[in-house]
């Protein structure tokens, strides 16, 4: 009984240009004497460094250590000496320079020993930390640490699918490693059915690719269907791949694992199976390439190529080339550099040339015709977000659901005005991106600021605390030091100076009144004597007290 299948909104059906490249097998490349190997080849966290200008490695060392939870390890595609690591350029848009470790081979292509693994007798967790270990990335555009995606974090998954459709324009290394590698890639899956516990396995290919539909039928065990779907673009994206095989729809702004589905492209099972069954990381991968080229085709491509020598492989570039482009037409990018190395996300080269890929036309007003929203897959309304993007409203943008689009480039596709959509929907979100960014950078800041106020009133009241008691303990030495001892013949002391005032005050009663003014100078002298010493002794009387 045949699976029933489901029919996403939109779409569009361009011309595939697959045949110029799918008819030969698969090519590995020679060695080559220089790689470049970029230490951020996913999505995350680059790679922190291993390695330094003069050291020695071997193929498959790790150069590059995972750095953070969204980031994977990068690795040595031969021996040789680490000439340099610094900034260079890499396959992007913009084409920006990355840090980068530069490596000269010796010629021995000398390897580390690889160590397999006994992956039905190892618990998941402890087989994601190797996957990690080993570099593996989704191979399917968006290049997703795969050991993340291995990770049902406790949530059923109940479903995987493999996704080989394959449905970008011109791309074919997905179909040559299906025909090629069943069996192997086969075996990557079982792995990650191991990994993620599904019990329901779906193998999504495209109904172009007859040969390749055979040949994984033909490896697969019971327990995983092989399914061809309707050759509709883009019928190979995550989420519209997952609703023609299941009718389950994603929910907007989550993920497929909400809905306990997760999706790898065959090509990462294929290096899954590298990885684990046979101990090598990842260091190469199969790209296409096409276009205007002698000898179109798919090569064995260690990361670290630079871009010009995948083109010398395929014969080079015949006369009128016109620039090259990474991926495919309707998702893919300028190359600026060609000097650029392949990465893992690198999955397709196409050499232009102005028949083949035409000059852009001129860009028009919008006439609102709606043909936009009619194309998008995602059910999106793409003039609306136009509008709003051109204005930078971003806010207003993202409240069109400006993050589900898949930037597929069916809008563009059908724009009567040729506008780029896809450009300006990128833009909005890198700057979207990027405020969020400075605002988490200013809450962080803030969060530090305060932090500091309280530690500096802290140690100011520390500081304040311990002078207190420093003057306490400085007052009670003092007074410690001012008692003086009991003097025992103090009130008798008293008694004597009383009864000497007395006798004085006596004798200043009784005497001749000539002789007064006399007699009372001298006698208030001797009572001003006797009462400066009576005040002494009482003074230390009450000091003792």
């Amino acid at each position: 009984m045949s699976r029933k299948l489901y029919t996403f909104n939109g779409g569009v059906h361009p011309d595939g240009h697959k045949a110029m490249s799918n008819g030969t097998p698969i090519r590995a490349m020679t060695l080559l004497p220089r790689y470049i190997v970029p230490l951020r080849q996913h999505i995350g966290t680059p790679a922190r460094p291993l390695v330094a200008a003069g050291d020695t490695v071997l193929r498959g060392q790790t150069i590059g250590a995972a750095d953070g939870y969204v980031s994977t390890a990068v690795h040595a595609p031969t021996s040789g000496r680490v000439v340099a690591v610094e900034p260079r350029a890499v396959p992007h848009p913009s084409g920006m320079f990355d840090l980068a470790v530069v490596i000269e081979s010796d010629g021995a292509d000398r390897a580390i020993e690889f160590q397999p693994l006994d992956w039905r007798n190892l618990d998941p967790s402890a087989l994601r930390n190797r996957v990690r270990d080993m570099g593996l990335a989704g191979l399917g555009g968006a290049v997703f640490p795969s050991y993340i995606k291995l990770n049902p974090g406790g949530q059923k998954i109940h479903t995987l699918i493999l996704n080989g459709a394959e449905c970008e324009p011109w791309i074919t290394c997905d179909d040559r490693l299906m025909r090629e590698r069943a069996p192997e890639l086969v075996r990557g899956i079982e792995i990650m059915r191991h990994a993620l516990g599904s019990e329901t396995v779906l193998i999504g290919i495209e109904d172009n690719k007859p040969e390749a539909i055979a040949a994984l039928r033909a490896a697969a065990p019971a327990g995983m269907e092989v399914i061809a779907v309707p050759t509709r673009y883009p019928g190979g994206g995550g989420k519209q791949l997952t609703y023609s095989l299941t009718g389950v729809e994603t929910p907007a702004g989550g993920r497929s694992t909400d809905v306990g589905i997760q999706v790898f492209n065959v090509g990462t099972a294929y290096s899954l199976y590298r990885a684990v069954e046979l101990g090598e990381p990842m260091i190469s991968r199969v790209a296409t390439i096409t276009g205007h080229v002698a000898q179109p085709g798919n090569f064995e491509v260690r990361v670290g190529t630079p871009l010009s020598d995948l083109v010398a492989a395929a014969g080079g570039a015949l006369a009128g080339a016109s620039g090259e482009l990474i991926g495919g037409p309707m998702m893919g990018f300028d190359l600026r550099d060609s000097d650029a190395p392949v990465t893992k996300a690198v999955n397709c080269l196409i050499v232009k040339n102005p028949r083949l890929f035409p000059a852009k036309p001129i860009e028009l007003p919008c006439i609102r015709c709606g043909a936009c929203a009619q194309a998008c897959p995602a059910d999106l309304q793409p003039f609306e977000m136009y509008w709003y993007s051109r204005a930078k409203d971003f806010g207003r943008a993202q409240s069109y659901n400006l993050f589900d689009c898949i930037e597929c480039g069916c809008c563009s596709y059908v724009c009567p005005s040729h506008i780029p959509l896809v450009d300006y929907f990128r833009f909005s979100k890198s700057e979207i991106w990027e405020r969020e960014r400075e605002k988490r950078s200013a809450d962080q800041a803030r969060v530090r600021h305060e932090f500091k106020v309280f530690r500096l009133e802290r140690e100011k009241q520390d500081k304040a605390e311990k002078f207190a008691k420093a003057a306490e303990k400085s007052r009670e030495s003092a007074a410690s030091n001012a008692v003086t001892p009991a003097d025992p013949d103090a009130e008798k002391k008293k008694a004597i100076l009383q009864a000497a005032l007395d006798r004085a005050q006596k004798t200043k009663e009784t005497v001749t009144p000539k002789n007064t003014e006399n007699l009372t100078s001298g006698v208030q002298k001797e009572i001003d004597a006797i009462e400066a010493r009576r005040a002494k002794v009482e003074e230390k009387t009450e000091s003792h007290e």
